[in-house]
Formats: C-alpha cells, sequence, structure tokens
C-alpha cells in the first residue's frame, strides 16, 4: 500500500483538487473554482518535473 500512494500521490492530489474546483463551482463560487482550477495541472506538472530531475540525479551517480 505504501508503494501505491508513493507513486500515485500526486494524482490523488490532483484528484482532490479538482474534486474542490468542482465543489466551489457547485455552490456558486465561480471566481474561486476558476482559480483553484488550475491546481491540479499544476501539481502534475510539478510532479513530472522533481521525478524527473530525481531520475536524471540517481542515473548520474
Amino acid at each position: 500500500m505504501a508503494h501505491f500512494i508513493n507513486n500515485w500521490y500526486p494524482v490523488i492530489i490532483a484528484f482532490v483538487a479538482l474534486l474542490y474546483s468542482v465543489g466551489m463551482g457547485l455552490t456558486g463560487h465561480a471566481e474561486q473554482a476558476q482559480y483553484s482550477a488550475h491546481w491540479p495541472g499544476t501539481i502534475l506538472l510539478f510532479a513530472i518535473a522533481i521525478r524527473q530531475r530525481r531520475l536524471t540525479n540517481s542515473k548520474k551517480e
């Protein structure tokens, strides 16, 4: 279970952020929903960048 969470935590966090944004939109908070709608993509992009840096650094050693 820990291995699964270690590999998929960015996707889980991004999904929660997506649900938060949708929830804000459904409750009538359009501006907050638009602001938080950018979070999932940003989280996933940073996760990709961090993972690539880790792989690059581990190959050098």
